[in-house]
């Protein structure tokens, strides 16, 4: 079922009014995440043609691929935690509703603050394994169990500057209510 905004979404800001540090790293993390997604497109589009190449290969050749599935998951990793951020800034991911038309405005904004902090806490907690998970891959040259080998530190990296980027949009989005910046 479609519907229209909902009221525990943070409404749009006027950039006119926006002041201070937490508006300029929010507005250049828009700019920085909207190049990842464009990014993030291309992995997913090259990760269909290295499957599809797969696929025609070993049907119509009978060749041996060893890359390819590799490749196209490590793409698919990168390309899912490095929009992570992206998603937060537009409030994408799936959330309960129920308490939303319940609350009232001022209650949302709380609500909404506190999931975001619990949120952080989860993140920090996963950004810093993931950074000592690609240290460690780094370190002891760990790779894949295939034929190919790649290193384990590309996909671990991938993740961790992902969850990294995603860490410090939350940290706007919680820094931002507290910046004055006014509603249209």
């Amino acid at each position: 079922m479609m519907h229209g905004p909902l009221p525990d979404r943070d409404e749009p800001v006027d950039a006119a009014v926006r002041h201070g540090l937490a508006a300029v790293l929010d507005r250049g993390l828009a700019v920085l995440n909207s190049m990842v997604v464009v990014l993030a497109a291309v992995a997913l589009v090259a990760a269909c043609a290295i499957l599809s190449y797969s696929v025609l290969s070993r049907a119509l050749f009978k060749a041996a691929n060893y890359w390819q599935d590799e490749a196209a998951v490590f793409l698919l990793v990168g390309a899912t935690f490095m929009t992570a951020a992206y998603v937060q800034q537009h409030r994408g991911h799936i959330g309960i509703e129920a308490f939303v038309g319940l609350l009232s405005p001022l209650a949302n904004r709380i609500r909404l603050w506190l999931v975001d902090a619990v949120t952080l806490l989860f993140c920090a907690f996963f950004t810093w394994k993931s950074w000592t998970l690609t240290h460690e891959a780094y370190v002891d040259g760990q790779v894949s169990n295939s034929m190919w080998s790649p290193p384990l530190a590309i996909p671990y990296s991938l993740m961790a500057l992902g969850m990294s980027l995603l860490c410090v949009q939350i940290i706007v989005q919680l820094a931002l209510p507290f910046t004055g910046a006014k509603r249209r």
